[in-house]
């Protein structure tokens, strides 16, 4: 099993929903808040940026059809469950809030699983990483508009400005950032290396931070853009390997048993039960389908729309605040945080789970002469491979 898995069930074993031996400390909320945006960091420095281009319009639909699924699909859920007396039965509303709820993706853990089975670089990962960034936006603009349903002083304008301002500038920092880095790495001809890991951290701190306070993005999307940044310049590889060992040591461990820490399960009776069991099947289940529709449309094979779908089926730490906004606000009520952190939590340790199990088959796939020559890109990539198998000697 993925090591992700063993980090959340240490978290979940040792906190308060089980042994109860750990609570979350603003230590351990810090560090783990600091351990997502170096996971990012570290996937926008591994990122092929070519291959993320290539994957931006699947990247848009995949995202579009992964919200727009479990949207729907968790509205008519909680509908359903409210007519059978499952719950209580809190108005249309508190159906549109759940459904926008399933909207979020958490990419942290579908990104330390990819990075372990070595299927990150790919155009399925590449397609999952871009897909989760715009799902990001999207899933913010949908709970603006839900939110204003409710009279909450939201301008749905604003978000929208703010969000379109953050890519502005993400783009100009990047450009400048870029030539910034390629004259120091120029001048100091390789010497004094760890300096730039210093300064790329330092870059990697300021756009989270400038994502989260200025423009109302979240704060991994600002460190993954920074990470773009570092893997356009040419000592990547060097500064990528400096934190490695920081991220794989200390700070996902951290942040992943955090999440398992976290999760306070209230005691609950039998009918919140089953729909919290509902809720989790469809949370992945939507995603699945969604994600692995839009896949479709943009011509992925049926085994790569089941990964993807899969890699977008995580929840995280953004359900669980669009769920407080939603009880802060009135929109439903605190009875279905059960079902909400039941969801986030099974979906936490089954997609590692899933996706090991949905790339392993795949690896003892025998792919024939034609499949490999059509799986191919392009004409520029069946060069390099060429060229390769000349210079070892090999006949293929």
């Amino acid at each position: 099993m993925p090591q992700v898995v063993g980090a959340l069930l240490a978290g979940l074993i040792l906190g308060p929903s089980m042994l109860d031996v750990l609570t979350e400390t603003r230590f351990i909320s810090q560090m783990s808040e600091l351990g997502v945006i170096v996971i990012l960091f570290t996937a926008g420095m591994g990122t092929n940026i070519k291959e993320l281009k290539k994957s931006g319009k699947a990247g848009f639909l995949v995202a579009l059809c992964g919200v727009a699924l479990p949207l729907g699909f968790g509205a008519l859920l909680t509908y359903l469950c409210a007519q059978a007396g499952l719950i209580e039965n809190g108005g249309f509303l508190s159906y549109i809030f759940v459904g926008t709820v399933l909207t979020a993706t958490s990419v942290s853990i579908t990104v330390e699983t990819l990075k372990e089975l070595g299927k990150l670089n790919t155009m399925v990962g590449n397609t999952i990483l871009a897909a989760a960034l715009i799902d990001d936006v999207l899933g913010l603009i949908v709970l603006t508009i839900v939110s204003s349903f409710t009279g909450d002083n939201t301008n749905i304008l604003l978000v929208l400005v703010k969000i379109l301002l953050f890519f502005i500038f993400a783009i100009g920092v990047g450009v400048l950032a870029t030539k910034f880095f390629n004259w120091m790495i120029a001048s100091a001809q390789s010497r004094n290396l760890h300096r730039y890991s210093l300064l790329a951290f330092v870059l990697c701190l300021l756009m989270a931070y400038c994502a989260e306070e200025f423009f109302g993005v979240s704060d991994i999307i600002g460190a993954y853009v920074a990470g773009l940044v570092i893997a356009s310049t040419p000592k990547s590889d060097y500064i990528q390997s400096k934190f490695d060992p920081l991220s794989y040591l200390l700070l996902t461990p951290i942040f992943f048993a955090s999440i398992g820490i976290g999760a306070k399960l209230p005691d609950s009776g039998g009918p919140i039960i089953v729909f919290s069991l509902l809720l989790l099947f469809i949370a992945i289940l939507s995603k699945l389908l969604g994600c692995g529709v839009g896949a479709r449309l943009c011509h992925f094979k049926n085994r790569e729309c089941i990964q993807i779908g899969i890699g977008m089926a995580c929840r995280g730490e953004v359900a669980l605040i669009v769920a407080n906004k939603g009880v802060s606000i009135g929109a439903f009520s605190s009875q279905l945080m059960t079902p909400i952190i039941i969801t986030v939590v099974g979906c936490a340790i089954l997609t590692p789970v899933m996706l090991r199990l949905v790339f392993k088959k795949s690896e003892t796939t025998t792919l024939t002469e034609s499949e490999l020559v059509t799986s191919c890109e392009s004409v520029e990539r069946m060069d390099m491979i060429s060229e390769q198998y000349l210079k070892n000697g090999e006949r293929e």
